[in-house]
């Protein structure tokens, strides 16, 4: 097998729901990988959280590429910050919230992939800009 090779550019990101404060960029689901896991950047706007949610089966990861926020799992508050990772255990209702004056960056992991994918690409489809393309190429 061919490994799969992609650039920023060829990154589609969405937003779940229209409102939502956060946008997530897919680097590779379960269609492209053929494994259950799904690997994207999570971008949230100043301010910017997940709703409360939760995972029957999956384990979820993140890793702060830039900026810094708080994470909440059944009610324990955690501080994070560029570098730090973050690990959410099956059934834990968790939350990821900015509390920084720029944007969070975070790199996200669902394994398995728990419909997370179909769940982002049924969502509305956004661009990146400038400032996402200097992150994530490490340009800025």
């Amino acid at each position: 097998m061919i490994p799969v090779n992609k650039s920023p550019q060829d990154y589609r990101a969405f937003r779940i729901s229209p409102d939502d404060t956060n946008r997530l960029a897919i680097i590779f689901e379960p269609k492209i990988a053929d494994a259950s896991l799904t690997l994207c950047v999570e971008i949230f706007d100043p301010g910017g959280k997940t709703p409360p949610n939760r995972h029957n089966i999956a384990v979820e990861m993140f890793f702060i590429l830039k900026g810094n926020g708080l994470a909440e799992c059944d009610g324990k508050e955690i501080a994070f910050t560029a570098g730090d990772s973050l690990l959410v255990p099956p059934k834990g209702i968790h939350q990821i919230r900015n509390t920084g004056q720029g944007r969070l960056y975070a790199l996200c992991f669902m394994v398995p992939n728990e419909n997370f994918a179909e769940l982002i690409l049924s969502g509305t489809p956004v661009e990146l800009d400038e400032e996402d393309f200097l992150v994530l190429q490490r340009q800025d």
